[in-house]
């Protein structure tokens, strides 16, 4: 069996202009990065305002798992399916982060014969936009400390800096750092610390922002720290919004590349969807929408994360409606949520498939909840058996859900023609009566209790002393109706990791709330939210090497 690389690099890719002219794009409106990726002028929103949008199809999955999901790859396939079925289709994705690539957890481009390519390109430095966001970030970070080292009129308390500083890449080392040694020529000595740039409130930002004006209105709101008074301190008071801006002004164009089967995709932005809200960018899912007639796109984690935050905040501030949620499932993922060890998810178990599949009952339940029709994609694996498919699907269809086959890993588009036929047969018979499970007007108490009680299905919330307190100064400084970005675990519906399938009975713990004004969300953190992960005991990164000749090898 090829690898994943072997496969992407055997593929027969169209030069990018080719795939463009499919979108009605012609030259003058994209910027070539090689012969393989180019960059989409911001203008081609603007001269499409008046075009009819494309139906939009959400991707999301149960609760992740050490089996895997497949999301993304689920994502291709269904683009590819949909093309060749004679349908004008577009994926949106997310960027891959440099940190993950070169860890454990792998690139974000698909897998097997459902990949995006030039997938060494978009798993590496791609078009640089990782890169510009870091540029940017640290610009601000440097200002924090220059501002309090020359005089510090704005009274910055350098023991509440929040903002800090980023690096695309897992380094543990970096979590927490002191600043300022060497005496007085080299600042004031504080504690600081790096998170993966993948989580910095810039890479949130870029992702929710209209246009580049919006983007650097945005980031002159960031919170970046309390003064000596208490008051806060935003990004626009030391200045530094526009030379922000300007490091993004190339950044904030969707990148266009395609699939193994040459469908176009839109890959633009990434944030963590832990301390963000782990989609692509709105620019990219708006433009898509204008260029295509079917979008299919995704969110991180399972739907109660990604899904949530996808309806919640991504949708709400650009007023997308979704026409249909596709929920990603493996039968092997969910024997894993039945109580089966990792090593004998191969085996049939149907008994364990039934106490595991609550987790998908509950995730249908919660993506129903924003009033989006559902279908069910049964990501198929080689050890499955038939029974454990027909278990699932029979499940589905008491639940009044459609439900297919995805075998795209190993067939590509073809492997997705069931479950392409599944989707536009639920978006023709049933209508998407989308709408968010809160206002943002209610206080942040009120819109916790929302996503914890009816998505998470918790019986109550307990708060942290901090976080009290840190609810009443955001309530203070008017900083408070804004929707909320849950920070928990991925791996169970509550914020204990080990509980799996559908808990009952949970309180959800919220230690810190923070808000992210500029991307213009409120961070409510359950639990131990890592921000920036370390590599693993053999990183991936010792597998991969570049030959003489300048191939790649054992990037997955």
């Amino acid at each position: 069996m090829k690898s994943d690389i072997e496969i992407a690099q055997s593929a027969k890719m169209e030069p990018i202009i080719k795939v463009a002219e499919k979108l009605g794009l012609n030259e003058e409106q994209i910027e070539f990065y090689g012969k393989y990726k180019c960059k989409i002028s911001l203008d081609v929103l603007k001269s499409l305002n008046e075009k009819e949008d494309g139906k939009l199809i959400l991707v999301t999955a149960i609760n992740p798992t050490p089996a895997g999901e497949g999301k993304s790859t689920v994502t291709v396939g269904l683009g590819d399916a949909l093309r060749k079925m004679g349908k004008n289709s577009v994926i949106a994705l997310r960027e891959p982060s440099l940190g993950p690539v070169f860890g454990i957890k792998g690139g974000a481009a698909g897998g097997g014969y459902a990949q995006v390519v030039p997938m060494e390109d978009i798993n590496l430095h791609f078009t640089g936009d990782m890169h510009a966001i870091t540029a940017a970030n640290n610009l601000l970070s440097a200002a924090i400390d220059n501002h309090i080292h020359q005089g510090n009129t704005l009274k910055i308390d350098s023991r509440r800096i929040i903002f800090k500083r980023v690096l695309d890449m897992n380094d543990r080392a970096l979590r927490n750092i002191v600043v300022g040694l060497g005496g007085k020529a080299n600042g004031f000595l504080r504690e600081d610390g790096f998170m993966i740039t993948v989580a910095s409130e810039i890479m949130a930002i870029l992702c929710l922002a209209k246009d580049l004006q919006d983007l650097k209105e945005r980031m002159g709101n960031i919170l970046v720290a309390y003064n000596l008074d208490g008051e806060p301190v935003y990004c626009k008071d030391l200045k530094v919004q526009g030379a922000m801006a300007m490091l993004m002004k190339d950044a904030i164009k969707p990148n266009l590349v395609q699939t193994l089967e040459n469908t176009p995709a839109l890959i633009h932005g990434g944030p963590f969807a832990n301390i963000a809200h782990g989609c692509n960018s709105l620019t990219a899912t708006k433009m898509a929408l204008k260029l295509g007639d079917y979008v299919v796109t995704e969110a991180g984690f399972g739907a109660d994360l990604g899904a949530e935050k996808f309806f919640d905040i991504k949708c709400r501030f650009g007023g997308l409606k979704p026409q249909c949620v596709v929920i990603v499932a493996t039968v092997r993922a969910l024997k894993h949520h039945g109580g089966v060890k990792k090593e004998d998810l191969g085996t049939v178990n149907v008994e364990a498939l039934a106490k595991g599949i609550k987790n998908l009952e509950k995730q249908i339940e919660n993506v129903k909840s924003f009033g989006v029709p559902v279908v069910v994609a049964i990501n198929r694996f080689v050890t499955d058996g038939e029974e454990e498919h027909k278990y699932i699907k029979e499940f589905c269809e008491s639940m009044g859900v459609k439900v297919a086959l995805a075998d795209v890993w190993a067939k590509g588009g073809e492997g997705g023609i069931a479950l392409g036929e599944a989707v536009l047969k639920t978006i023709e018979e049933e209508k998407s009566d989308f709408h968010p499970i809160y206002s943002e007007e209610l206080s942040i108490k009120e819109k916790v209790a929302a996503i914890a009680k009816n998505i998470y299905g918790a019986d109550s919330v307990a708060y942290s002393a901090q976080a009290n307190k840190q609810i009443k100064e955001l309530e203070q400084f008017g900083l408070d109706k804004k929707p909320i970005c849950m920070a928990k675990t991925q791996y169970s519906l509550s914020d204990n990791p080990s509980l799996l399938a559908r808990p009952s009975g949970f309180e959800v713990s919220v230690q810190e709330v923070r808000v992210s004004n500029g991307a213009g969300f409120i961070v409510v953190l359950t639990g131990n939210i890592m921000t920036m992960p370390g590599l693993p005991k053999v990183p991936a990164a010792e597998k991969m090497d570049i030959l003489e000749n300048g191939e790649i090898v054992g990037l997955f």
